[in-house]
């Protein structure tokens, strides 16, 4: 019998170890905005302790934020969400990068870093930054992301402001609908 994952009620079978088809996409209905949630709580509050009960915060009470969710063969497996900063200057940030534990070395976090940078690019975004845990620097690095200053404490931890400029709004555009589709990931 295969093992499962219990996340927001649903059952979610265990990850395979290779060759998992990712797919990143935005939340589309109350049921995946729960999934979306839960996988944030699960990390952010449960795992990590970055919050004590809760991670929710004004940026999830606005419609603007976008929500993210990254599939491994079908099944969640991880989440980010975005918003506009400046509009003037079309600066985004992303936040809540949450990946969990059985997908990581799975290949799901990549796809989804570059699904919320494509995202706001093709929503006219010029630049994105984000608040990186330390142990990610070299992750976002890899991802094409630069550190921006020195490290500050954000919710409580220490974390490294990086950033990155947005590609143009066709490529980020021509990206998304790829990572919509589903993309081949790497084994561990």
């Amino acid at each position: 019998m295969q093992s499962e994952l219990r996340l927001a009620g649903l059952a979610v079978p265990a990850p395979r170890p290779a060759n998992s088809r990712i797919v990143c996409r935005r939340v589309r209905s109350a049921s995946e905005r729960a999934d979306h949630l839960a996988i944030r709580h699960r990390i952010f509050v449960d795992e990590q302790g970055v919050f004590s009960q809760s991670d929710l915060d004004a940026h999830d009470r606005e419609d603007s934020t976008i929500a993210l969710l990254g599939y491994s063969d079908g099944s969640v497996a991880g989440t980010v969400r975005l918003f506009l900063l400046d509009p003037e200057t079309g600066h985004w940030q992303g936040d809540r990068l949450a990946v969990l534990a059985p997908y990581r070395t799975l290949g799901v976090g990549g796809p989804l870093v570059r699904c919320a940078v494509a995202t706001a690019a093709a929503l006219g975004g010029r630049t994105m930054t984000a608040h990186i845990q330390p142990a990610n620097v070299t992750f976002f690095r890899r991802l094409g992301w630069t550190t921006v200053g020195t490290t500050e404490i954000y919710a409580g931890l220490a974390h490294q402001p990086m950033g990155i400029v947005l590609p143009s709004q066709s490529k980020g555009m021509a990206t998304v609908l790829r990572l919509e589709d589903g993309i081949n990931a790497r084994g561990p």
